[in-house]
C-alpha cells in the first residue's frame, strides 16, 4: 500500500512538471520577454504563397500569451473576407498559463459580420473574429488561418513587432513566388532589431525575428511605422478586384488604376448634371466653381466609415451615391470628381494615409499603399486637396489629418506623387486679445477673444458644435489654471472662407488672487498657460518628433484692484532656442493698469533622442515663466 501510494505521489509529480514543460506553459518565457509587456508573442509565423497573378495563399499560426487585459488586443485573431478572398479554414485553442488546453474555438464559434459600418453599402466585405472572455491572466491563445484569395495586388505587410508594451520571441515570415511576377520589397527600420534574413532568392523569400523586448512607449515618438521593423512587399504582374494590371513605375500604376478600377464608376443621371451647371451658373473660375459643388456636396451626403481595402478597392457607382446620399471616402470622393466633370473642372483620384500621425506613401516603393481617398483639384501650378467625407471642412482645408504627407494622384495620362499641404509653423496661429480684472477680494472677471487659424483651427472648431455641458467642460479644463472658474457665455464665430474660429468667452472666477497678509498673490499669465510639463524619460531610446509647429500671440489688459498697489511683478523674459522662441513682456500703463504681453514660437521637426532633455528644459522653463506672479500690498 505504502508503494502503491508513493508511485501514485511522483505521478502526480512528474505529470504537473510535464504540465509545466508543456510548449505553452507561461513559465517558459524569460523574464526578460515579461517585462514592460502587456502580452508576448510566443509564435508568429506567416506563410505566403502566390502561385500566379490571380492566386494568393496567406497561413497563419500566432501563439500569443496575454500576461494581463491590457494585452487582449494583441492576440489579432481575425480574417477580412468577401467575394474574391474565401476564408479556407479559422480555429483557435485557448491554454491556461501551465499550458493545459481550456478550450478549443471551431469556425462556428466565432465572431462574423459586415465589415462596414452604417448599413450596406454594396459591400460583400466581412471579418471573421475571436471575441473570448478570459477566467483568468495569464493565458495562451493558439490562433490559426488559411485565406485563399485573387487579390495579389496588396501583399500584407510584415510587422514582427506592431505594438508598444508587446514581447516577440519568435516571428517568422516565408513567402515563395513564381520568378515571373516580379515580385519585390522594402526593409524598413531594422536597425536595432534581432532580425535575419534566411533566404532571399529569385523565388523565396524567409525571415525570423527573435527576442525583442517589449517597447515602453515615449512621449513625442514618431509613428510606429517610422520606428518598428516591416518588410513591404508587391508585385509587378498583379490582380485586383478580379483585374489583370503590370506597373513599374508609379506612372504605371496611375494609369492601370484609372483604366481598370474607376472606368465606368463616375457616370451621373443628366438630371444631377444639369443641376450642377444651374448651380455654377456663369462661373468661369474652376474653383470657384469646385467651392459651389463641394458645398452641394457636403449639404447633400453623409459620411459612412469603411477604410480603403476592406469594402472593396473600387468605389460604388457615382449614381448610386447621388440617390443615396451617402457613401464611404472612396464613393463620395469619386462622386466629387462626378460633379465637378459636369461642370468642367478637371480633378484627381488620390490614394494616401490619413491620419493625424502623418505617414507618407513610400515614393520608392511602387505597390498598392494607402488607407484614404481624397480629391486633388490643380490649380495654376499648385493643388487644392478635398476632404470629401466631411460636412464641416472648410473648402481645401486638411490639417490634422491628410497634410504634409506624399501621396498618389492618379491623373489622365498616369500616377504621380505629389506632396499635400504643408501648413508652416506661423501658419497654425493662435491670436488672442482680451482683458481681465481682479476685485479688492481676489475675484476675477475677464473677456477674451481668441482666433485660431491651421492646424489650430481644426482643434478648437469642433466646440462650436459641443453640447453645453461638454463645451463647459472643455473651457474648465483649457483654463484648468483658474479655480472656482464660472463660464458666464461664449460666442463663436467660423469663418470658412478664411479657415479661421473665433471664441470669444466672458468668465469669472472667485479668489483667483491669494489674500494673507496684506498681500494679494496672482499668475498674470491667465487665459494661456502652457500646460502639462514634459515627461522626463531616462536613457530615450527613439528620436522625437514635433510634427506640427504652431504660434501663440496674446496681449490681455489686466485691471488690478484699486485698494492695492504693486510691490513687485516678474521682470519681462524672452528665450531663443533650435526648438522655437518664447517671449513675455509687462507694460505697466499706471499703478491700476498693466498690458501683459506673451508669444510663443514652436517649430515643427525630427530631433534626436539625445535632444529630447533639451527640449524638456525649453518647454520647462516656458511653464515656469508662464507661472510667474505678480505681488500686491494693500494700500494703508
Amino acid at each position: 500500500m505504502k508503494f502503491i501510494t508513493t508511485s501514485f505521489i511522483i505521478f502526480l509529480f512528474s505529470t504537473s512538471l510535464y504540465s509545466q514543460k508543456t510548449e505553452f506553459s507561461t513559465l517558459l518565457i524569460p523574464d526578460s520577454l515579461k517585462q514592460n509587456a502587456n502580452a508576448v508573442v510566443r509564435l508568429d509565423q506567416i506563410d505566403i504563397v502566390i502561385s500566379s497573378q490571380r492566386k494568393m495563399n496567406v497561413k497563419k499560426k500566432r501563439v500569443v500569451t496575454v500576461l494581463n487585459e491590457k494585452g487582449q488586443g494583441a492576440i489579432d485573431a481575425y480574417e477580412n473576407y468577401d467575394k474574391r478572398t474565401i476564408v479556407e479554414s479559422i480555429q483557435a485553442t485557448v491554454f491556461d498559463a501551465f499550458g493545459n488546453e481550456i478550450k478549443k474555438i471551431k469556425r462556428k464559434d466565432f465572431k462574423n459580420q459586415s465589415s462596414v459600418d452604417g448599413g450596406t453599402l454594396f459591400s460583400e466585405g466581412r471579418v471573421i473574429y475571436l471575441d473570448y472572455t478570459p477566467i483568468q491572466y495569464p493565458y495562451t491563445v493558439v490562433f490559426e488561418s488559411e485565406v485563399e484569395t485573387s487579390t495579389t495586388a496588396f501583399i500584407p505587410q510584415w510587422f514582427p513587432l506592431n505594438d508598444y508594451l508587446l514581447s516577440i520571441e519568435k516571428s517568422i515570415l516565408n513567402v515563395n513566388y513564381p520568378e515571373n511576377l516580379g515580385f519585390r520589397k522594402k526593409e524598413l527600420n531594422f536597425s536595432n532589431f534581432k532580425i535575419k534574413k534566411t533566404i532571399d532568392t529569385s523565388i523565396q523569400l524567409s525571415y525570423v525575428a527573435t527576442n525583442i523586448l517589449a517597447q515602453k512607449h515615449e512621449d513625442y515618438s514618431p509613428d510606429i511605422s517610422k520606428i518598428f521593423p516591416r518588410v513591404m512587399m508587391g508585385l509587378e504582374f498583379f490582380n485586383l478586384e478580379g483585374v489583370d494590371g503590370n506597373a513599374k513605375t508609379w506612372k504605371e500604376f496611375g494609369q492601370w488604376w484609372s483604366d481598370k478600377i474607376l472606368t465606368g464608376t463616375d457616370e451621373l443621371p443628366e438630371e444631377t448634371k444639369a443641376k450642377m451647371k444651374t448651380l455654377v451658373g456663369d462661373e468661369k473660375d474652376p474653383i470657384k466653381k469646385a467651392k459651389i459643388v463641394y458645398k452641394y456636396l457636403q449639404d447633400k451626403s453623409r459620411y459612412v466609415s469603411i477604410q480603403e481595402g476592406i469594402g472593396g478597392w473600387r468605389p460604388m457607382l457615382a449614381s448610386d451615391v447621388d440617390r443615396l446620399s451617402y457613401g464611404d471616402c472612396k464613393a463620395l470622393s469619386n462622386y466629387t470628381k462626378a460633379l465637378l466633370n459636369a461642370v468642367d473642372v478637371p480633378s484627381y483620384y488620390t490614394k494616401l494615409y490619413g491620419d493625424s500621425d502623418k505617414q507618407n506613401i513610400e515614393s520608392d516603393f511602387v505597390s498598392q499603399q494607402g488607407n484614404h481617398i481624397i480629391l486633388t483639384i490643380p490649380n495654376g501650378d499648385n493643388y487644392v486637396f478635398l476632404e470629401c467625407t466631411s460636412q464641416d471642412d472648410p473648402f481645401g482645408y486638411q490639417a490634422n489629418f491628410t497634410d504634409d504627407r506624399d501621396v498618389l494622384v492618379l491623373k489622365p495620362d498616369g500616377g504621380e506623387i505629389i506632396r499635400t499641404k504643408n501648413y508652416e509653423n506661423k501658419d497654425n496661429a493662435q491670436i488672442s486679445k482680451g482683458n481681465y480684472s481682479l476685485s479688492d477680494n481676489g475675484d476675477f472677471s475677464g473677456k477674451i477673444t481668441i482666433v485660431s487659424e491651421g492646424s489650430q483651427y481644426g482643434m478648437k472648431v469642433r466646440v462650436e458644435k459641443m453640447q453645453p455641458t461638454d463645451k463647459e467642460a472643455h473651457y474648465k479644463n483649457y483654463w484648468g489654471n483658474i479655480n472656482n472658474l464660472k463660464i458666464n457665455k461664449t460666442t463663436f464665430l467660423n469663418d470658412k472662407e478664411k479657415i479661421s474660429f473665433t471664441e470669444n468667452a466672458d468668465i469669472s472666477a472667485t479668489n483667483y488672487g491669494t489674500i494673507s497678509n496684506n498681500k494679494m498673490i496672482f499668475v498674470v499669465n491667465s487665459y494661456n498657460q502652457t500646460s502639462g510639463a514634459v515627461k522626463r524619460i531616462r536613457n530615450r531610446k527613439n528620436p522625437f518628433e514635433i510634427q506640427r509647429g504652431y504660434y501663440d500671440n496674446d496681449e490681455i489688459a489686466v485691471a488690478l484692484p484699486t485698494g492695492f498697489a504693486i510691490e513687485s511683478m516678474p521682470s519681462n523674459f524672452e528665450l531663443n532656442s533650435k526648438f522655437g522662441e518664447y517671449k513675455t513682456e509687462i507694460i505697466k500703463k499706471d499703478n491700476n493698469n498693466l498690458i501683459y504681453k506673451r508669444s510663443i514660437f514652436i517649430k515643427k521637426g525630427l530631433y534626436k533622442n539625445t535632444e529630447y532633455d533639451e527640449y524638456r528644459l525649453f518647454i520647462e522653463q516656458i511653464s515656469k515663466n508662464d507661472n510667474a506672479k505678480i505681488i500686491l500690498i494693500k494700500k494703508q
